[in-house]
Order: structure tokens, then C-alpha cells, then sequence
């Protein structure tokens, strides 16, 4: 069942952040943007270079107001020695939750077949808590912050200008498609000079 605008459900886990252990909530993703960037584990291969590229864009993802969560079933204890000793992830100044006892990667359903680790997925939050994006993929392969950026900045429009819909390749400041009677005139048009030139 699809997990779009379903409502993240209460938790209390422990991240890695500043060279402290915090607490982390559901009450520090109220009012706020969030993604939730959950990962197999420590001291791996792809691992380390999809943190190494959320912290090379975490400035832009901060200047929109979301906040990122990366999240494996290690404990904030190994995500310390995984800062302390790995050149690319002492950079990383976002939270790293630590989920040994698996309480998001099982409510967000993405505990991998081992049952030991979670798998590669990246959800989006809204203020309200509600999942409005959400991608799984294989441990192969890794992730583009990117990308994520250019979903969280389209899902923050839509937030805002619920009337109005986001294209695909759409970055801010292009124009948003407006639902209506010239949108489908203009669709219908499109797909008979496409047909035409089959």
C-alpha cells in the first residue's frame, strides 16, 4: 500500500550530530520540511559517497528549510566512530539517526530482506508530517541530492500552490502547469502534431 500523505507516526530515536547524541522526535519534523534518507549501513561502499553528496548540497537544502535525516540500523555509537575515522563522513553535518532497534526503518516499512538492514530509500515529509514523495532502490545503487533537491523544492510549490502542478524536469522559477480546459486543449494538441509527425 502506498505510503503517499499517510502521517509519520510518533517515534523517539538518537542521532549523531555537532560531536553529540541528541534525541530526534516527530516533533522536531512539525512545521518543518524533511527527508528521511535511510541507508544499509556504516563502513560501506555506496554508502559513504551518497552522504558525502548530501552534505556538498545540505547549505541548499537548509536555504529551503528542510532539514535531512540520515538514517541506518547502526547505533549513534558506530555512526561516531564511522565520523571519526572516515575523511568523507567527519564532513557530515546533518543528523545521523542511529535505528538498531529498527523503529523507523519498520514503520516506514523499508527493513531489507536480511532483516538487519534497511534498505536504500528516501522519503519526503511536509510540515504536517504527511509523506508526500517517496523512493526505494536497489543497495547497488546510490542517489543523486540533486535530484532529491530539485523533488523537495517541486513538492514545496505544490505545498503552497496546491491549484498548480509541476512538470516533469521542473526547477523553480519555470512555469507550473494550471489544471483547466486550455491545459487539456493544449495536451490534445500536442499529442495530434506528435501523432502527425509519426
Amino acid at each position: 500500500m502506498s505510503m503517499i500523505d499517510s502521517e509519520a507516526q510518533d517515534f523517539t530515536v538518537r542521532a549523531y550530530q555537532d560531536y553529540e547524541f541528541r534525541p530526534v522526535t516527530k516533533e522536531d519534523l512539525k512545521g518543518k520540511w524533511s527527508v528521511f534518507f535511510f541507508y544499509p549501513a556504516d563502513f560501506t561502499f555506496v554508502c559513504p559517497t551518497e552522504l558525502q553528496d548530501l552534505q556538498n548540497h545540505y547549505e541548499a537544502f537548509k536555504k529551503i528549510s528542510c532539514e535531512i535525516y540520515s538514517i541506518s540500523c547502526d547505533s549513534v555509537y558506530v555512526h561516531k566512530a564511522w565520523h571519526d575515522h572516515s575523511q568523507a563522513i567527519g564532513k557530515v553535518e546533518f543528523p545521523m539517526i542511529g535505528d538498531p532497534g529498527q523503529v523507523l526503518t519498520r514503520a516506514f516499512d523499508v527493513l531489507a530482506k536480511n532483516r538487519e538492514e534497511s534498505q536504500r530509500a528516501t522519503f519526503i515529509i511536509d510540515p504536517k508530517c504527511q509523506v508526500v514523495g517517496y523512493e526505494i532502490i536497489s543497495s547497488n545503487v546510490g542517489r543523486d541530492a540533486e535530484e532529491l533537491l530539485r523533488k523537495v523544492e517541486a513538492c514545496q510549490f505544490v505545498y503552497e500552490h496546491g491549484d498548480m502542478m509541476c512538470p516533469a524536469a521542473w526547477h523553480p522559477g519555470d512555469t507550473p502547469l494550471v489544471p483547466g480546459n486550455d491545459l487539456i486543449s493544449d495536451i490534445k494538441k500536442k499529442n495530434k502534431e506528435i501523432k502527425k509527425e509519426l
